[in-house]
């Protein structure tokens, strides 16, 4: 499996106050193209700063990263934005929709951003959201959605520029077992159906089930990798939203 990322003694320090504190202190690992890692570990390990460094959202402290053999670290503020506009989805937690668009806006916005014509951000996210299953929630502001929709939604989004990576923070973190399993699920199939590469941080064990490769981190460190056996922990994804 060739590569997508390379990350080699990756380090990130804050200062809080006159104390310095580390984040993600040596990590060394690789992700491969198409691959499905999660990264688990208490909170506080280190799991959302190791995805924003993998995300070009910041930048190391020390150590190197790369993408598709290029370097992170040594791109500028406006190839970093660019690379994340072109190349990079991304999931949150909290959905992060913005209240005053329609769904299918929403949806479309990395096009429009990117410059695309309106029409064709528009059918390109219409066609999004039919295959998560919200193609009859297109002209709906995020307030008459539900949690799963919202989140459904968020995962089209991240999808429609046709990324290599996309970065999951917690995606199923904010909704009930059951919507969180269908969205495991929906980011699974999309992982294997269109060969995008999905790095996902999780606390929870029958989330990271699903991947294809855990990485265990604590204190800032990569202390395990495993890889899980087959299962059917994604379930299946016709399970209701």
């Amino acid at each position: 499996m060739t590569p997508l990322i390379i990350a080699e003694r990756l380090t990130r320090t804050f200062t809080s106050g006159a104390v310095p504190v580390t984040a993600v202190d040596g990590a060394s690992f690789e992700i491969g193209t198409g691959e499905f890692v999660a990264l688990v570990g208490p909170s506080g390990c280190g799991k959302s700063t190791l995805l924003h460094l993998c995300g070009a959202m910041d930048r190391p402290s020390d150590g190197r990263i790369s993408m598709g053999g290029q370097p992170l670290e040594a791109l500028s503020d406006a190839a970093l934005t660019l690379l994340r506009r072109t190349r990079i989805g991304f999931v949150f937690q909290f959905f992060n929709l913005l209240p005053t668009l329609t769904l299918a806006e929403n949806v479309a916005l990395p096009l429009l951003l990117d410059g695309r014509p309106a029409a064709l951000a528009l059918d390109r996210a219409a066609a999004l959201a039919t295959r998560v299953g919200l193609g009859h929630r297109l002209t709906h502001y995020p307030h008459q959605l539900s949690g799963g929709e919202l989140q459904r939604g968020a995962i089209a989004r991240a999808l429609v520029h046709d990324p290599g990576l996309v970065v999951a923070d917690e995606p199923t973190g904010s909704l009930d077992s059951a919507n969180g399993a269908a969205v495991l699920s929906l980011l699974s199939d999309l992982n294997r159906e269109l060969g995008v590469t999905l790095l996902l941080a999780t606390h929870a064990p029958e989330i990271a089930a699903a991947a294809t490769r855990v990485l265990h981190m604590r204190d800032g460190r990569i202390v395990r990798v495993e890889r899980p056996a087959p299962s059917d922990a994604a379930g299946t994804s016709g399970a209701a939203l």
